[in-house]
């Protein structure tokens, strides 16, 4: 009889923990969550880079869809999980000088707001993150600074899903 019971309070366990989903990566999402709306990331920052927002956009859903079992939806009012996205922030400053006063290396600066609501259990998440890299200012130029603000994007998009998928 006391084994009986151990097994069904055995299996009573495993029955709780496959109500939600969990992956090695640290990946942990309700069971009852399957889709998810990530729209066109705002770029309300004075930078004088374009296309920072579509970058932004595909990092965070490249994450999202290779990295968990939600599907990708086009509509966020028919998401389970909706993630929007504002780029507020674009600093390109010099981080160290030459000897003529020159900047020998810039750092790029990129701040997002992010919303992550679950539109299932009517909760809301915001949170602003931050990402930076530096590049060499003498020698790369624009295509430098542009690898430096994709990188700081990568850094934000990694950051946001990390914080998303553990429960902010």
């Amino acid at each position: 009889m006391k084994t009986r019971v151990n097994l069904v309070l055995i299996g009573f366990i495993f029955f709780l923990q496959g109500c939600s989903y969990y992956s090695f990566s640290g990946v942990s999402i309700p069971a009852h969550l399957n889709t998810i709306a990530i729209p066109l990331a705002e770029d309300q920052s004075v930078g004088p880079l374009t296309l920072l927002d579509e970058s932004l956009t595909e990092l965070m859903i490249e994450r999202f869809v290779q990295q968990t079992r939600l599907t990708l939806v086009e509509d966020g009012t028919e998401a389970d999980l909706l993630l929007t996205a504002q780029i507020t922030r674009y600093t390109n400053a010099p981080t160290s000088v030459t000897g003529q006063e020159r900047a020998q290396y810039n750092r790029v600066t990129i701040s997002v707001a992010a919303q992550y609501m679950n539109q299932v259990d009517d909760d809301v998440l915001r949170r602003t993150f931050s990402g930076f890299d530096d590049y060499d200012a003498l020698e790369g130029g624009l295509e430098a600074e542009e690898s430096a603000a994709l990188a700081a994007l990568e850094n934000i998009a990694d950051d946001l899903f990390t914080a998303a998928t553990s429960n902010w």
